[in-house]
């Protein structure tokens, strides 16, 4: 006797926004860098300390800004550095990985819309960027070389804006590129100048007027300047300000990555 009670097939419901399918892609992402944490969460945390050991043995003690020293001065800068460099590496490298592998098929076919798999690869470079952040912060504080945050607010809000413009900025990058060296070409180009010419070594007073005024065009200046007013309670510009561009910036490059996601554009040819 037949069983007519026999499920043939599983009709699963989307609603407007596919929340399984939104965590499933971002675990997915996660446990993409965690797998690997020596090289993506333990590397950026000894590189930031090899930054501090050296500068400490090569500037005099008594150098700093604002009455404050230098160490004190440079710390919160690289962390924030390494946040944002992880956070655009871990996307960028997730499109071009599956652009190369030819899997980016598996991600377009499935129920998933642009601004889902948007946000989800966002949250996942944020996630990685936080994680080099709290190892990294860890580590310099048992050290004694960091201290606790004065505005812990300001602090969270500035690791979050930035990490996450760098992270759609990777997912840019990604798509944008062909091969592995393309992609090289805007870390080594780009995004590295940005990062080093942000005022994460310096105080950009110090810098003549033409060029102030490119460095408050570069929004990596304001997640940096911000974090370390968090951490310090002196920045060169306003962190209200500094909140507000990164704000804007991450509204301006959500759109676009949107748009690039929902035209396909060097992902389905």
């Amino acid at each position: 006797m037949r069983n007519k009670n026999i499920n043939l097939g599983i009709k699963r419901e989307v609603g407007r926004v596919n929340w399984n399918g939104f965590f499933t892609l971002y675990i997915k992402e996660v446990k993409r860098f965690t797998n690997v944490f020596l090289q993506t969460i333990t590397a950026p945390m000894v590189t930031t300390l090899l930054f501090v050991i050296v500068f400490s043995i090569a500037i005099d003690r008594n150098a700093g800004f604002k009455g404050i020293p230098f160490i004190n001065f440079l710390v919160p800068g690289l962390i924030m550095m390494s946040v944002i460099q992880n956070s655009f590496a871990n996307v960028s490298s997730a499109f071009m990985t599956a652009k190369v592998q030819g899997s980016i098929v598996d991600l377009l076919m499935s129920p998933l819309g642009p601004i889902e798999i948007l946000i989800a690869h966002a949250l996942a470079g944020v996630t990685r960027g936080l994680c080099v952040f709290i190892g990294s912060f860890l580590l310099l504080w048992s050290l004694g070389i960091l201290s606790l945050p004065d505005h812990f607010l300001w602090m969270i809000l500035f690791l979050f804006q930035g990490a996450f413009a760098l992270a759609i900025i990777g997912m840019l990058a990604g798509i944008w590129a062909q091969k592995f060296d393309q992609l090289a070409i805007i870390s080594n180009f780009i995004i590295q100048p940005l990062a080093f010419l942000s005022g994460t070594f310096y105080s950009i007073e110090r810098l003549p007027d033409t060029l102030k005024i490119v460095a408050f065009c570069n929004p990596i200046f304001y997640a940096i300047d911000g974090f370390r007013y968090s951490f310090l309670g002196i920045s060169d510009a306003s962190p209200i300000q500094g909140s507000l561009i990164l704000f804007l910036c991450n509204l301006v490059l959500g759109f676009f990555a949107w748009y690039v996601l929902k035209t396909g554009y060097r992902l389905r040819s």
